[in-house]
Formats: structure tokens, sequence, C-alpha cells
């Protein structure tokens, strides 16, 4: 089989490219109030609460829908209808968490920053000191736009000596950068399970401190996204409320016995570290810039800017490269024309190099050579 013919390589921050095993989980039907299927679901939760060391200060509440199902409801059921969310934007994905608060009708300020320069824990202080109606700050810690790693760290050591509550969007990060609910302070982490996990699309999941979970009884404005009642209908009845995700689930499991037979998060993340590297280097040898400084590109998704020669049309580039068996991401920038390379999925160092040579390929059938 030729390389056009196979399946493409999703280069891409998710959906991404699976596993065999994963996707055969996928062939098996399960019955949504089966006592198999319950076990499945309590089994994914406990594991997945493992990966943050949270068993003893958070619950692991699943979600259908994709990962901003999952946001919104974080952000509709653990703000009271009289608090105050700090959304730090530097990109795409914080400006849609605004944008969610805005339409649930929580009161809300943002602090911008540039795509290519991180929100500080200075920023955090100053803003904190002079806002005491804040509640709660959301903060991406990875985004996707370009690729940049906000510090989450340091941030949530502010919040938390603010007596404030801290969200965290980690549906680029969780899986392959630690974090550890025993040093880091949050109410709410919040991912999915077609990311760095390498399930399939179609399931979030909020870590949420069990002390806010239980206080936040009557917040929600959905009842389908009401996480506090889930997850309170999951405790007595070991059932999701309304039709799970089976499927989905089930490919989610069997990622996760393959996530723990590579070795955890410390060689998810290596593998990923080695992607990105290895990206880096041979498109740097081909001419092509990285939009972000190497100190805060996460080994998640690269942003790249565009050739500058006139024969360039994104298009084209994406069609080439995908004839190639590759699968590549526009870019998502206002100011400046880019495209994106994601570094996750069952691919490795070889294959980042090998997408590259299709990436290369495709810019000489084009005649760009103005990089």
């Amino acid at each position: 089989m030729s390389t056009a013919e196979r399946a493409p390589v999703l280069l891409t921050p998710g959906p991404l490219t699976t596993s065999y095993r994963t996707r055969r989980a996928m062939l098996v039907d399960w019955g949504s109030w089966d006592s198999d299927f319950n076990a499945l679901t309590a089994s994914v939760c406990s594991r997945l609460l493992g990966i943050i060391h949270g068993q003893a200060s958070h619950a692991c509440v699943p979600l259908q829908g994709s990962g901003t199902f999952a946001v919104e409801a974080a952000v509709g059921t653990l703000v009271p209808r009289d608090g105050k969310v700090l959304v730090l934007i530097n990109g795409a994905y914080g400006k849609r968490l605004a944008k969610i608060c805005q339409v649930l009708g929580r009161d809300f300020s943002t602090f911008e920053t540039a795509e290519d320069v991180p929100t500080t824990a200075a920023d955090v202080e100053r803003l904190l000191a002079a806002d005491p109606r804040v509640s709660h700050v959301a903060l991406i810690h990875c985004e996707t736009s370009t690729g940049i790693l906000n510090p989450l760290e340091e941030i949530a050591k502010v919040v938390e000596a603010h007596g404030k509550r801290l969200i965290i969007d980690a549906m680029s990060s969780f899986g392959a950068l630690e974090i550890d609910a025993r040093r880091v302070p949050f109410d709410a982490l919040i991912a999915a399970s077609g990311k760095c996990l390498e399930g399939v699309p179609g399931m979030g999941f909020v870590f949420a401190r069990s002390s806010a979970l239980a206080a936040s009884a009557g917040n929600c404005h959905s009842l389908a996204m009401d996480l506090q009642d889930q997850h309170a209908y999951l405790a007595k009845t070991g059932q999701w409320r309304f039709t799970p995700p089976t499927h989905v689930l089930a490919a989610l499991h069997e990622a996760l016995t393959q996530y723990e037979e590579e070795g955890g998060l410390a060689a998810r993340h290596q593998r990923y570290a080695e992607n990105c590297q290895t990206l880096l280097a041979e498109m740097a040898a081909l001419g092509l810039r990285s939009f972000l400084p190497a100190p805060i590109q996460a080994p998640i998704i690269v942003t790249f800017h565009a050739p500058r020669d006139a024969r360039y049309r994104f298009e084209d580039f994406y069609r080439r490269v995908r004839d190639k068996g590759y699968i590549l991401y526009p870019g998502k920038l206002t100011q400046v024309e880019t495209f994106r390379v994601g570094c996750i999925g069952q691919v490795d160092a070889q294959g980042m190099r090998e997408a590259v040579a299709a990436i290369a390929e495709s810019l000489r059938e084009m005649e760009v050579f103005e990089i």
C-alpha cells in the first residue's frame, strides 16, 4: 500500500492518530446500564485521577461531548452566579473561555497578552490585588493557537495566596505535561479523551475539587452540563445520567492501558518532546521558522511562519502534504500567516522526519523557494 493510499497521519492537536488497539476497542457494543460498562467507567475515572495524584482531593467527572463542552460545564457548575472570573488570554482558546463566561452570564474580566507572550505570576498578582471581586481565575495551560506554555505552577500559587479559585484548561497538556494536584492548587482541571492520552474524541472530563463540587449544587445553567449532578448520580448508581459515549469510553480505557505500558506521563512526555525537537530541527534545515522561542514552546504543537514566496498558498500546500499521507493544521493567528504541525498522537521522531520530508517535497512541487 502506498503512502497516499493508507490513512493519513494527523499532525494536529486532536483528533489525532490513534493505535489499532484503540480503534479495535470500539468494535464492542456496551449496554449503558450494564454492570460491566459501569466498571469500565469507574476504572477510567480512577486511572485518570491517578495521573494527577488527585485521589484524596478531587473527583473525576466525565461528560459527553468535546473538550469545550467540559470547559463550559466547569465554569457553569463551579463559578457561582454572583462570582467573577479573571480570564487570562494569549490565544483563541482563552478568548473562547471568555465567550463562555459571557454566554453563561458570569461576570468576568480579561487580561490579554500577545500570542507569543506568556501570562506571568506577577501579572496575576497585580490583577488580583486591583480587583477583590474576582472569585476565580481561568488559565489555558498550553494555548494551542501557537503552542505556547503558560507558567501554571507559579500562577496557581498566586491565586491560592489571594484566596481565589483556579480553573485550568489543560486540554492539550494533560497526560503529557506534569500537573500534580498535591502541589498545584486548583478547583477544576479540564481535559478530553482525544488529546495526549491518544483516545478518540467525544468525551471531556473535569477534575473538580471535591469540596467545591459539593458546594456547587444549584449553580449550573444547564441540566445536561451540571457536573455536580453528574457526579452525584455516578456516585450513587455507577451510571451516567444520560446516554454515555460507550465506544469512546472503551477506546479511552484501552488507550490508558497503552499509556501505562509505555511508561505513563514521563514516557509520553519524552516521546512528544523528541517529536518536537526533531520537528524543529528538520524544519529549520528547510529554512522554516517557528513562531515561538524555545523556552515557551510546549511539545504539543508548533506554529511555523508561512513561506514568503508568492507562490505559496496554504490550501495547495495542505492538499499536497495530505496526498503524501500527513494532515497539517492551519494557522490561527490574526497578524501573521502561519501553519501548525502537531507533535502528539501515535507518531515518533522517525515519523516526524518523514512528515518534514513530505513538507519539503510539497514545497518543491509548488516551486516555493523563498522561505
